[in-house]
């Protein structure tokens, strides 16, 4: 049990450290492969935009057709495709590779959390090891900035890919021994039409918002690839609706506690993703410092997230969902808003408290806000609106690289400087997250229902802000 705990939480620290060590790497990327910002763009968009649209597919295959099998075809396609990405000779192979490493984490990383629940039918445990595994994510996450740097000042790019290969390596060796198959026999079918378009919608629409600021944004193409993206996103809704079992069922937005958590989880990929993704480009370019040394300043934000992170649930147990999130929320996009006035002479002791911020106030977030979709559902479906909470935040963060280096780049060509188009960035992002904060505070609760109504007029008070985790309404007297 200790080893498939082991190996399930190793898979999951693998994808989490790519996150965030490819940020440290797009200097080095961007000077090797001659490439320009939409190059840097599409490399994290890339592999992101496949995680998102895939991930619950993935999750559903695990359970269809065997979760020890696509664990392990994920990690080897992952490892595969982190060998790709190394030896990649220009930027059209890198991107590929990333594809395909998206398509590995899609596999990997729900189908390891899948095991865990197998493995571990008691609550109690299944808990303790679900913090695990999620301890392991932070973990991979602090370590991105501070391995990349380290490695490309040494190695150069290609190091920070072919680092995966020992750690997959070890997995399907040790995997093939220590894993025992299960499924689920009762798990629905694939939905394949919804998956397919909404690959396809979602990455038109990334593609008018990366290339639009070079191609011009009244250009055909541009125009086009929106056009064609409301078209198929539209189909996609259509589809969901009437396909008998969805990978997105369109009912759970009846619930406004759901709809809202998921709205807010879309700016909280787009916030985070978009403006960590110029962290150590500001770093390098702005403040000229080398890419180890960036990476070591990037740390006051994964950091801060790590430690607060845990922290987060209880908060929202005690105080509830609506004043957790909306405080942190409040407190990124103030973060945000300070950065938006650092220049190439602040100095860092001005800098750091700034990315602290940022990192605390996400921190509050992330868990409250998967916690209140959960609440929003029936416990049966726990699990989906889990599922969905991670790939809206996905589905944000693509869309966060994408408009905000779209903002730097028509800066740019209207004549600004890079460090004009990144304050211009980091000013949008707090802003968009700071309205968020106020959506947040009106609306991150519970609709009334006839219960809560019935609660009131016996002399009960019925709470429906998510106070309560474990319930979905509680009555107290007044």
């Amino acid at each position: 049990m200790k080893g498939l705990l082991t190996l399930t939480c190793a898979g999951q620290f693998m994808v989490l450290l790519d996150n965030t060590i490819v940020g440290a790497a797009l200097p080095d990327m961007q000077q090797r492969l001659h490439t320009g910002l939409t190059g840097l763009q599409w490399i994290v968009d890339a592999y992101v935009l496949v995680v998102a649209m895939l991930l619950l597919s993935g999750g559903v295959f695990a359970d269809r057709f065997g979760r020890r099998r696509v664990f392990l075809a994920g990690v080897v396609v992952f490892t595969a495709a982190s060998v790709v990405c190394s030896l990649a000779p220009s930027i059209g192979w890198l991107i590929a590779g990333r594809v395909l490493q998206g398509v590995g984490a899609a596999a990997l990383s729900p189908a390891s959390l899948a095991l865990l629940a197998a493995a571990y039918p008691a609550p109690k445990e299944r808990v303790r090891a679900i913090g695990l595994w999620a301890g392991f994510s932070g973990i991979g996450l602090a370590a991105g900035p501070l391995a990349g740097g380290i490695l490309v000042e040494s190695f150069g790019w290609p190091a920070i890919f072919l680092v995966n290969v020992p750690i997959g390596a070890v997995l399907l060796l040790a995997g093939l021994r220590v894993l025992g198959e299960s499924r689920n026999p009762s798990a629905p079918p694939i939905d394949v039409p919804g998956t397919v378009l909404s690959v396809a919608g979602v990455g038109v629409v990334t593609y008018g918002l990366i290339e639009g600021g070079s191609r011009g944004w009244t250009s055909p193409v541009i125009l086009g690839s929106f056009a064609a993206g409301l078209v198929l996103l539209s189909a996609f809704v259509v589809v969901e609706g009437r396909v008998p079992t969805p990978m997105l069922p369109l009912r759970l937005f009846r619930q406004r506690l759901f709809t809202v958590s998921n709205t807010a989880m879309v700016v909280v990929g787009f916030a985070l993703m978009g403006s960590s993704f110029f962290f150590s480009q500001f770093f390098v370019y702005v403040q000229d410092t080398s890419i180890l040394v960036a990476g070591l300043r990037t740390l006051p934000t994964s950091l801060a997230m790590v430690i607060v992170s845990p922290y987060a649930g209880r908060l929202a147990a005690r105080y509830g969902f609506r004043v957790v999130v909306s405080v942190g929320l409040a407190l990124a996009g103030l973060g945000l808003l300070a950065l938006g006035f650092v220049h190439a002479d602040t100095s860092y002791g001005n800098v750091w408290w700034r990315l602290t911020v940022v990192g605390i106030g996400f921190a509050l977030t992330m868990s409250p806000l998967t916690g209140a979709a959960i609440q929003a559902v029936s416990p049966q479906e726990g699990g989906l609106a889990s599922g969905v909470s991670s790939t809206t935040r996905q589905i944000g963060a693509v869309l966060g690289v994408a408009v905000l280096g779209a903002i730097v780049h028509t800066r740019e060509s209207g004549g600004a400087s890079f460090e004009s188009g990144l304050d211009s960035a980091f000013l949008a992002a707090g802003v968009v997250t700071l309205v968020c904060a106020v959506f947040t505070g009106l609306w991150l609760t519970a609709a009334r229902t006839p219960r809560d109504v019935q609660a009131e007029q016996s002399g009960g008070r019925a709470v429906t802000d998510g106070s309560s985790p474990s319930a979905h309404v509680v009555s107290r007297p007044s």
